[in-house]
């Protein structure tokens, strides 16, 4: 099948800073592409090129099997590419439904007389959220009173619901605790069942084999590894991701030179000098006159 998104060889500078070298993946309807790296490894820039806030400088970008080069979101979003960022790019105070059709408002009437269907709005986010299997009491509520992952939950559906065929998520568990963590992953899957092709950025290994179907592993830009699920099991790509042979390398330096214990801001391996501060030596100040015990 032709894949919805496929990079091959993208790279991009700022200047003299590389800060993609030759990326490749794919992204297939239906399945979860997990990218995974450390802070610097070159995912915000990959989510720019895709989301189209960035262009590429060299390598090829297709979309559906065609040369693409996105000049803004808007294009990235009239394509079927749907980026949800960290922030969500939600206003807190407006309610559940006002913020589903953010900037895509429908309206009825003409001229003087047109306005907001209101109505249809708050039922179609009703209804589109029931769909995802997410329960609110009250669409009316503003959205900031919301939990991170009920938040996230919703921009989710928001992009399913106005035709994305390819989902780019942004670190979407990694200001959340562990139950709501998996209320969001639970709808990150229910979006690739809906047969969207879901691009998961994320540092966190054991979230993306809960749910990914192939991994790309980044460090400092460049490709450190691409596989199937099938072809990598979560402590190997626990151990790819955390660094491989530079964590063992450390850990063996760390086991050859332990850090010293330090109580009181003194170190315990150093005995101490005489008449030094807080020692039993003689050398040091003599005690004040009529201190107890003084004869």
């Amino acid at each position: 099948m032709t894949p919805l998104v496929k990079l091959t060889g993208v790279s991009k500078s700022y200047g003299n800073n590389k800060a993609l070298d030759e990326v490749s993946l794919e992204v297939h309807a239906g399945e979860i592409t997990c990218v995974l790296g450390d802070n610097g490894a070159g995912k915000s820039t990959l989510i720019k090129i895709i989301a189209g806030l960035h262009q590429h400088d060299g390598g090829d970008f297709e979309i559906e099997g065609e040369q693409a080069s996105l000049g803004s979101p808007r294009e990235a979003l009239n394509r079927g590419i749907a980026t949800v960022y960290q922030d969500l790019a939600v206003v807190p105070l407006m309610p559940v439904w006002r913020n589903f059709f953010l900037g895509s408002e429908p309206t009825r009437g003409r001229g003087p007389f047109k306005r907001l269907d209101v109505a249809a709005m708050r039922e179609t986010t009703r209804n589109e959220l029931a769909r995802m299997g997410i329960e609110l009491h009250d669409v009316n509520q503003p959205i900031g009173t919301l939990s991170g992952g009920q938040r996230q939950c919703v921009a989710i559906a928001r992009a399913v619901y106005f035709g994305a065929k390819v989902l780019v998520l942004d670190e979407p568990t990694a200001a959340l605790g562990v139950k709501q963590s998996g209320v969001v992953l639970k709808y990150v899957a229910a979006a690739r069942d809906a047969g969207l092709g879901v691009v998961l950025i994320t540092h966190n290994p054991h979230h993306a084999y809960l749910v990914g179907d192939r991994f790309v592993l980044l460090k400092r830009g460049a490709m450190a590894g691409s596989h199937a699920k099938s072809e990598i099991a979560l402590e190997e790509l626990t151990r790819q991701m955390a660094g491989g042979s530079e964590l063992e390398q450390l850990s063996h330096e760390l086991e050859r030179a332990p850090v010293p214990d330090v109580i009181g801001g003194r170190r315990m391996d150093v005995p101490d000098e005489p008449g030094a501060p807080g020692t039993s030596g003689t050398s040091g100040a003599s005690a004040a006159p009529g201190a107890p015990g003084e004869e």
